[in-house]
């Protein structure tokens, strides 16, 4: 084999350790002898060339080194000089292994030129393979004392994320919580504001309206009361109203001087009827001529009057006249003003009262007044309303109990307290007919509408209006009506026309129209379809070629 080193026998090298690329470095050997002591402590020499045949040369022992003398320069196994007595290959005196050569090379300050070698090529660094112990590993396997303060922070730590996650979401869901109570109570506020109608951009009037306008006619339960003067003997009627469509309450004062038909088709009047047929028979009649569906009829005489007033505490109305007091001259019972309270007594005097010369709607609106004033004062609750009926210990009609008239009156209150209450009197002609204006404005408005059709077995209502110019062709139309079984209506007089009509406003009524033009001896030319007056399902306007034959 070749070997490198040939023609160098006299120049010896030995490696000494490696360079940071890897590559190994070498140093020229020195003549002096080496040592190594035997296992008995002896020291014998050597001399060793690492490139040679391998032939071991005697050579006469060294003194031993100095005990305190460190070598010029050592080397830690990574190469760096450490000062002191560092043995870099572990070697421990007495433990019988061979000691390198104390004498180190610095391996930056030794020539990296050795003969017939090529330099070193360049590599790209890379960590240097390093001779790592055991020993520099102790901390993996021995316990630190700071690994449990490590650990209980973590854990501390850890926790403490934990619960500030904890609060987040306790916190996010108080804010859910809350959020959705306020919803709720939100929704029930407004549910609640919206049943008592409190809303001043949501009216259940309003909305009950508009229903009621798409829908057709509205609902309403009506009652009349007759208040008996039991000390002048006069009356006074008016009709009570709750529209349960328009949540409305109204009282309709209505003059005894208003035209109705008798049982017997005969012509009467309110006040009269009150005192011969009694107030059932007064209710059909009532209803006949306005198409109202009277359900009871109350009948209140002054004394129950007094009592009543009593027991809703007092009224408080604005008065529109100075009553005297009957009982002591020159004394006034109720003055006039503002916000008068009114005892019993004085209820009772100042609805009754009507000074001389005064019309009898002027009273009448006096007792509206009273009415109003007793509904605001009345309990809205039907079982205290019904109480306050039945301790007046008054005899009512059949047809009203004192619990319907007790619950009808707590409606009523209720509507009174609110505001939703007016009142408002029937107009009639001199000859106590409906005028045109007052079928429109309050049968109409007030009293239902429309006139609903009359139930089975019932007679067809027909109005007639006097337009001939003689006022006796009026009564001869009117027994003439009845004979035939219809109900006769006064629409009083009009305006002289020269061709009588015979008008029907539903198309179902044309039929029944024709029968009354034949009845009334017309012809059927003067049938058509038209605008009929609010209480009647047939209208007759009687013109001059109407002689009243048959």
């Amino acid at each position: 084999m070749n070997d490198r080193y040939d023609g160098y026998d006299q120049q010896q090298y030995e490696l000494v350790g490696y360079d940071e690329f890897g590559q190994p470095v070498y140093r020229q050997v020195q003549q002096a002898p080496s040592y190594e002591r035997s296992a008995d402590g002896s020291a014998y020499g050597y001399g060793y060339d690492p490139y040679a045949t391998g032939q071991q040369q005697p050579v006469p022992p060294a003194p031993p080194a100095p005990p305190q003398q460190q070598p010029p320069h050592a080397y830690d196994p990574y190469g760096h000089p450490q000062p002191g007595s560092y043995d870099p290959y572990g070697a421990q005196a007495g433990t019988g292994e061979q000691p390198r050569v104390a004498q180190q090379v610095d391996v930056e300050q030794t020539a990296a030129y050795i003969p017939q070698q090529a330099p070193p090529r360049e590599e790209p660094a890379r960590p240097q393979d390093r001779d790592y112990r055991t020993e520099q590993f102790s901390f993996v396997e021995e316990p630190d004392d700071n690994s449990e303060d490590v650990i209980d922070w973590l854990k501390f730590t850890e926790s403490r994320s934990e619960r500030r996650e904890e609060a987040k979401r306790r916190g996010r869901n108080r804010i859910v919580a809350l959020v959705v109570v306020l919803a709720l109570c939100l929704v029930g506020g407004v549910g609640y504001l919206w049943s008592q109608d409190k809303l001043p951009f949501l009216s259940k009037d309003g909305a009950a309206a508009g229903a009621a306008a798409e829908t057709g006619p509205q609902n309403r339960d009506v009652i009349v009361v007759h208040l008996h003067n039991t000390k002048g003997g006069a009356t006074s009627t008016a009709l009570l109203v709750n529209n349960t469509t328009t949540k409305q309450g109204t009282t309709v004062l209505l003059p005894n001087s208003l035209a109705l038909s008798a049982e017997d088709g005969t012509a009467t009047t309110l006040g009269k009827s009150v005192g011969d047929d009694g107030s059932a028979g007064t209710g059909d009649e009532i209803d006949t001529l306005l198409g109202t569906d009277i359900e009871g009829t109350w009948r209140l005489d002054t004394p129950y009057l007094n009592n009543l007033v009593e027991l809703v505490g007092n009224i408080d109305i604005d008065t529109n006249a100075t009553v005297p007091d009957p009982a002591k001259k020159g004394t006034a019972l109720v003055h006039k003003g503002e916000q008068q309270t009114l005892s019993g007594p004085m209820a009772v005097g100042y609805a009754t009262y009507r000074a001389k010369g005064e019309d009898q709607t002027a009273q009448l609106m006096r007792f509206g007044q009273v009415m109003q004033g007793v509904l605001r004062k009345l309990s809205s609750d039907p079982q205290a309303a019904t109480t306050t009926v039945q301790t007046l210990a008054q005899i009512l009609d059949p047809s009203l109990t004192e619990k319907d008239l007790g619950a009808f009156l707590a409606k009523l209150a209720d509507h009174a307290k609110e505001g939703d209450y007016k009142t408002a009197l029937l107009p009639v002609q001199s000859g106590g007919t409906l005028s045109e204006s007052a079928a429109d404005s309050v049968v109409k408005d007030v009293l239902g509408g429309t006139v609903k059709a009359p139930a089975k077995g019932d007679s067809l209502r027909v109005g007639v209006k006097n337009a001939t110019g003689v006022t006796a062709r009026t009564e001869k139309a009117r027994v003439t009506l009845v004979n035939g079984g219809y109900t006769f209506v006064s629409g009083g007089t009009g305006t002289s026309v020269v061709s009588s009509q015979v008008t029907y406003a539903d198309a179902a009524r044309k039929q029944d129209a024709v029968e009354v033009a034949k009845t009334l001896g017309l012809p059927t030319s003067a049938v058509r379809k038209g605008k009929t007056a609010a209480n009647a399902d047939v209208s007759v306007v009687l013109g001059q070629d109407y002689t009243g034959g048959q």
